[in-house]
């Protein structure tokens, strides 16, 4: 594996994100933004007030909520604990100020990418819906090729890479701080994923509208305990963030790469963790039941916020609170267990099982966002019954393969996964603009009309043309409509 990867996975994964990436992800974010004259600062108060209203679904389907909830699932998991301690160890603590700025910058992307799931989503056989990327590369861009080249590699990255991703945190932490074996952590694993995996999306959108409101409270207060016990050290670590995010200070001292370093390391963590622009929140998105497509397009592109600023923030925190003690740039690639060690530090080893418990939940957590959005784009590729079935049994697999890997190895695959799948998204949503940004125009001019506003598909002066067979036309317009209204 070793040579595979230093031959080949971490060539790719260099040119993807050093010269490719890095700069089309912050600049479709910066386009998008400037388009939609920064929603993401514009309508904020709305985003909060939007997840607020939105915890009913209708006629047996998926709220804004739940599908916010399987977003948020997937997202918050082994990059806002281990990404976000390999980030500030490769690129020092100026990483945490680049994935402020990814994430502030992607913001506007997540309304685009997930306004689009919603104008072209599909209704499903469970009384849900389904969409994506896949669903709107072929609905939108009349390519079916398209759609499929999509939908196969997020069903790689999603449904396997990542999935191992998250397995490998948890064994790594049960292993390293309980000494459990590997091998006892992947029969765990694959015992509490078979049971929720092979009940479907409905399933994971009610365990996830459980779990991860709960798991990410607590991790926050974790880390305002952590930072108020050196409140005084606050300024000190902000200073050293934005000083070392240009190259300068003791900082940056001991990263190898000085701003570039900070720059890259900070933008792939940013993404993996926030997933903005990836076309992956999109297929949660696209499940919900709705009024309006921009309303799940701000509740998605809150989740961004979320995820990034508040709890990869705590993370950043934690670390860079405890001090030289514990965290050293430049020094070997820990993961989660420096995360780990910092909290046993500030608050004793006492904490070390309820660190172990949050962790597993954030990882356990995003293994069932993640087979949810592979699910999404298995029903995009006609998957039979039977085919599922066997995915279903390969996904558990995987999880329980991924506990045994190296982690360096599972991230660099990762790594190359998500960077291809995210090109061939972004390309779509440029593309695809026109219909999102209608989409808005048409949501804020009901707005300022003081109506709750409601997606009318046919005859739209705000959109580039008409959506005649769609779930917000005819029989199926009902769909559209939540409980909440």
């Amino acid at each position: 594996m070793d040579f595979v990867q230093e031959n080949l996975i971490d060539p790719v994964s260099n040119v993807l994100w050093t010269y490719v990436l890095v700069y089309v992800l912050l600049g479709v974010g910066i386009y998008f933004g400037i388009r939609t004259r920064f929603v993401q600062v514009r309508l904020f108060g709305r985003m909060l007030r939007q997840v607020g209203s939105s915890r009913s679904g209708a006629e047996g389907g998926i709220s804004s909520f739940q599908a916010f909830a399987i977003g948020l699932a997937s997202r918050v998991g082994t990059g806002n604990i281990a990404g976000v301690a390999i980030a500030l160890t490769l690129g020092g603590p100026g990483a945490v100020f680049w994935m402020w700025v990814v994430a502030l910058v992607g913001m506007a992307t997540a309304l685009v990418e997930s306004t689009l799931a919603q104008v072209f989503k599909v209704p499903a056989e469970d009384g849900t819906f389904r969409g994506g990327p896949a669903f709107y590369i072929e609905r939108g861009l009349k390519s079916r090729g398209g759609g499929v080249l999509f939908a196969v590699l997020l069903i790689f990255t999603f449904g396997f890479s990542f999935n191992m991703v998250q397995a490998n945190t948890i064994s790594s932490v049960l292993s390293e701080g309980h000494g459990v074996p590997t091998g006892w952590s992947a029969l765990l694993l694959m015992a509490l994923t078979a049971p929720v995996v092979f009940g479907g999306v409905r399933r994971i959108a009610r365990v996830a509208e459980v779990m991860v409101p709960f798991m990410a409270l607590a991790y926050v207060l974790l880390a305002v305990v952590i930072v108020l016990m050196n409140v005084t050290a606050l300024g000190d670590v902000l200073g050293q963030i934005v000083s070392a995010a240009f190259g300068v200070g003791e900082a940056a001292a001991g990263i190898t790469g000085g701003i570039a370093a900070a720059l890259l390391n900070g933008a792939k963590r940013g993404l993996f963790s926030n997933e903005a622009g990836m076309g992956s929140a999109p297929n949660a998105a696209a499940t919900a039941t709705t009024s309006h497509p921009v309303k799940q397009g701000l509740v998605q592109s809150l989740g961004v916020f979320v995820d990034t600023i508040v709890i990869c923030s705590a993370t950043a925190f934690i670390i860079l609170s405890a001090g030289p003690e514990v965290y050293v740039p430049g020094a070997e690639v820990e993961g989660a267990s420096l995360t780990q060690t910092a909290v046993a530090h500030e608050l004793g080893s006492g904490l070390t099982p309820v660190m172990t418990l949050l962790v597993f939940v954030f990882a356990f957590s995003s293994v069932l966002g993640n087979y949810a959005y592979a699910e999404v784009n298995m029903s995009f590729l006609r998957a039979r019954s039977w085919s599922l079935f066997v995915f279903r049994t390969l996904v558990v697999a995987l999880v329980g393969a991924g506990a045994v890997l190296e982690l360096t190895a599972v991230w660099a695959l990762a790594d190359v996964a998500m960077g291809l799948m995210a090109l061939v998204n972004l390309v779509a949503i440029v593309l695809l603009a026109r219909w999102a940004l209608g989409a808005l125009r048409d949501y804020e001019r009901q707005v300022r009309a003081g109506r709750d506003p409601v997606f009318r598909a046919v005859g739209n002066p705000d959109l580039p043309g008409d959506l005649p067979e769609s779930v917000w036309t005819g029989e199926h317009a009902r769909h559209g409509v939540p409980a909440d209204r």
